[in-house]
C-alpha cells in the first residue's frame, strides 16, 4: 500500500513540476534571469547595430538626393540628372521602401527573444513580484515614495531607524509603479492599490506626451485604476477630480464620463461624502491574528537587548556527552529557556554550506502545502521539490512547515547524495542526542528564499491527528534544526510569536528547539515565522526529527505535564 501511494504521488508531482509559473520564486532564479537577460542584451545590441548601420544607409541616400536637389536649382537640363533622377524614381525610391532589411532586423530580434522565452517569468511571477514589494512594505513599514525614489525610509509616524541603504539605487518607472498598483487592485485591495497608483499618476503627469517603448500602462489607465479605488475607499470627491482629469487627457471616452454623471449624482443625494475623510485600512488576514506581534519582532532585526539581563542565557562550549564532539565542542548560545532555542555558531563550515547548496540548487521545485488534513498547491507559497521518490513523499506528507504562506523554494537531499550530508547528519545527531535515521528524521530540506521570501507563523509540529505528518507512522515533529547557509543584507530574520524573540540571520549557524513537551504535547510558545527578506539571498537547511525512535533518547520527565 505504501509503494503504491508513493507511485500514485509521484505521477501527481510529476503533473506539478510541469505546471507553468515555477521559475522565479527563489533568489537562485532570479540570478539566472539575469543571465537571460544579458543574453536578451545581446541581442537587442545586435539589433541596435544592425539598424544604425541601415539607417545610416538611409542617411547617405538622404545627404545624396538633397545635395542633387539643392545643387540642381530646380533644373533638369542636364541628361545625366534627368537620368539619375527617372532611376531613382522608379527603381531607387522603391528599394529604399520595400527594403527587407528592416523586417530582417527586426525578425532576427523576434528570433533571439524566441530562443529565452522559455525561460521568461510568467504573468503569475510578475504578480509574486509586486505582491512581494507590498509584502516589504508592510512588514518593515516602508514609504512608498522612498521605495519609488529606490530608498528603503520608515514610513512617516513609524519613529524606527531606516532598515536598509543599499549601495546602489533603483528607483522605479511611473509604469513600474502602475503594475504594482494594479496587481493590489485586481485583488480589491484598495490600501496598497491608491498608494502605487499615486506614484505611478505623479510619474506620468511629469513625462506626459512622451512614450516608453516598453511601458503597459499610461497616465489615463493609471488615472482610471486610481479613480474608481478611491471611490471604492469610499472617497467619491477625488474619484470624481481624477475622473474629471482623465477627461481632459480623453474626452470622446464614454464610461469615464458615464462616471463623472455618477459621482456627480452620489455627491449630490449624499453631500456628506463630499468632505468625508475615509481611513484606509490594510486588508484584514483573518488567517493571521498574530500580524502585529510579528511585524513588531521583524522590524527589530533580531535586536533583543533585554535577554542579556538574563543570567540563565549565556554562551558555552557543548559537547553533549559525544565522542564526535569532544575535539571540537559546538558554540552553544542560549536565547531562551521557555520554549527551549539555542543558537549553535559555526555549525557548518563555509565549503559545506557552499557544497550543500550547490547540491540542492538543481532540484529546486515548486512545491505543495500541506494543510492540516490535506494538500493543495496554492498560489500565495512558492516552494520546490525534488524528484526523489522519498523526497517527494516527504514532501506531501511531511511537507514544509503548516504555513498559510511562504515564498521559497526547496529541495530534499537524501544522505547518499554526498558525503557532506552524511558528516552534517552525524553532527545534528551528536549536538540533538536523537535517533535521526529514516523514518525517525526527515531528509534534509534545503530551502532557497525568493523575492520578499518568507513564511507566516506557523508551528513545526502537528496540531491534529489528522495532519499527513502522522501517515509515515513516526509521530509528531519532536524538534527542529535550521541551519543558516548564507547571510542576507537586511531582514529574514525568525521570529518567535509568543517567545517575543527575534533570531537574525547568522551564517552558518543552527538554530534549534524543541516542538513538542517531554509529554508529547505541542509547545504552542513554539509559533514562529521566517521574516520577508528584505535584502540578499537566504539559504537554509532544516532537519525535522520525529518522535518515534527518540523512547530512550528523550524520555519522559516526572511531571506528567512536563
Amino acid at each position: 500500500m505504501r509503494l503504491a501511494a508513493v507511485a500514485a504521488l509521484g505521477l501527481w508531482l510529476g503533473w506539478l513540476r510541469r505546471a507553468p509559473g515555477e521559475t522565479f520564486s527563489s533568489m537562485l532564479s532570479v540570478r539566472q534571469a539575469l543571465a537571460t537577460e544579458r543574453r536578451l542584451l545581446r541581442h537587442l545590441g545586435a539589433y541596435l547595430e544592425a539598424e544604425t548601420h541601415r539607417l545610416k544607409d538611409l542617411q547617405r541616400f538622404y545627404n545624396k538626393v538633397q545635395d542633387l536637389h539643392q545643387g540642381a536649382g530646380g533644373s533638369a537640363a542636364n541628361p545625366l540628372l534627368a537620368y539619375t533622377l527617372i532611376k531613382r524614381l522608379q527603381s531607387d525610391w522603391l528599394n529604399v521602401v520595400h527594403s527587407l532589411e528592416a523586417s530582417e532586423n527586426t525578425q532576427a530580434l523576434k528570433n533571439g527573444y524566441t530562443q529565452v522565452e522559455k525561460d521568461l517569468p510568467e504573468f503569475e511571477d510578475l504578480e509574486g513580484a509586486a505582491r512581494a514589494l507590498m509584502r516589504l512594505q508592510d512588514v518593515y513599514a516602508l514609504s512608498v515614495k522612498g521605495l519609488v525614489k529606490g530608498v528603503f525610509q520608515r514610513a512617516s509616524g513609524t519613529h524606527l531607524p531606516d532598515i536598509y541603504s543599499p549601495g546602489q539605487l533603483f528607483p522605479l518607472s511611473a509604469d513600474d509603479c502602475f503594475l504594482v498598483g494594479k496587481v493590489a487592485y485586481d485583488m480589491e485591495d484598495y490600501y496598497h492599490s491608491i498608494a502605487w497608483l499615486e506614484e505611478a499618476v505623479s510619474l506620468f503627469r511629469v513625462s506626459y506626451g512622451e512614450w516608453n517603448t516598453e511601458d503597459e500602462g499610461s497616465l489615463e489607465d493609471a488615472l482610471d485604476h486610481l479613480a474608481f479605488s478611491y471611490f471604492k475607499a469610499r472617497n467619491v470627491s477625488h474619484a470624481l477630480s481624477l475622473s474629471r482629469e482623465f477627461l481632459h487627457y480623453d474626452p470622446s471616452n464614454k464610461r469615464i464620463a458615464r462616471n463623472v454623471l455618477k459621482y456627480e449624482r452620489f455627491l449630490v443625494e449624499s453631500p456628506e461624502r463630499a468632505t468625508a475623510e475615509v481611513g484606509l485600512q490594510r486588508p484584514n488576514v483573518t488567517h493571521l491574528q498574530t500580524r502585529d506581534l510579528y511585524e513588531e519582532l521583524c522590524q527589530t532585526l533580531g535586536s533583543q537587548p533585554t535577554q542579556y539581563q538574563i543570567p540563565a542565557l549565556h554562551c558555552s562550549y557543548e559537547t553533549n556527552d559525544s565522542p564526535y564532539l569532544i575535539l571540537q565542542p559546538v558554540k552553544r548560545e542560549l536565547l531562551r529557556l521557555q520554549p527551549y532555542v539555542a543558537l549553535y555558531h559555526d555549525f557548518v563550515s563555509d565549503l559545506e554550506a557552499e557544497q550543500i547548496k550547490g547540491l540542492a540548487a538543481p532540484w529546486l521545485q515548486r512545491s505543495v502545502v500541506a494543510s492540516e488534513e490535506k494538500q493543495q498547491k496554492a498560489e500565495y507559497r512558492i516552494s520546490k521539490r525534488t524528484d526523489s521518490t522519498w523526497g517527494s513523499f516527504c514532501q506531501l506528507f511531511w511537507a514544509t512547515p503548516l504555513s498559510l504562506s511562504a515564498v521559497h523554494s526547496s529541495a530534499w537531499l537524501k544522505d547518499t547524495v554526498d558525503p557532506v550530508i552524511v558528516s552534517l547528519d552525524q553532527r545534528i545527531a551528536a549536538l540533538t542526542g536523537l535517533n535521526i535515521r529514516p523514518p525517525y528524521a526527515e531528509y534534509l530540506q534545503v530551502v532557497n528564499y525568493g523575492i520578499g521570501g518568507h513564511y507566516e507563523p506557523h508551528f513545526d509540529h502537528a496540531t491534529s491527528r489528522k495532519s499527513p505528518l502522522y501517515r509515515m507512522k513516526s509521530g509528531n515533529r519532536l524538534a527542529t534544526v535550521m541551519i543558516y547557509l548564507s547571510s542576507v543584507e537586511a531582514g529574514g530574520s525568525t521570529a518567535f510569536i509568543y517567545a517575543n524573540l527575534s533570531v537574525p540571520v547568522v551564517k552558518n549557524a543552527a538554530l534549534f528547539w524543541w516542538n513538542l513537551h517531554r509529554n508529547g504535547a505541542g509547545n504552542g510558545d513554539t509559533l514562529h515565522a521566517g521574516c520577508p527578506v528584505l535584502a540578499g539571498d537566504k539559504w537554509v537547511a532544516n532537519k525535522w526529527i520525529h518522535e518515534h525512535g527518540q523512547e530512550f533518547r528523550r524520555q519522559c520527565g516526572p511531571d506528567p505535564n512536563d
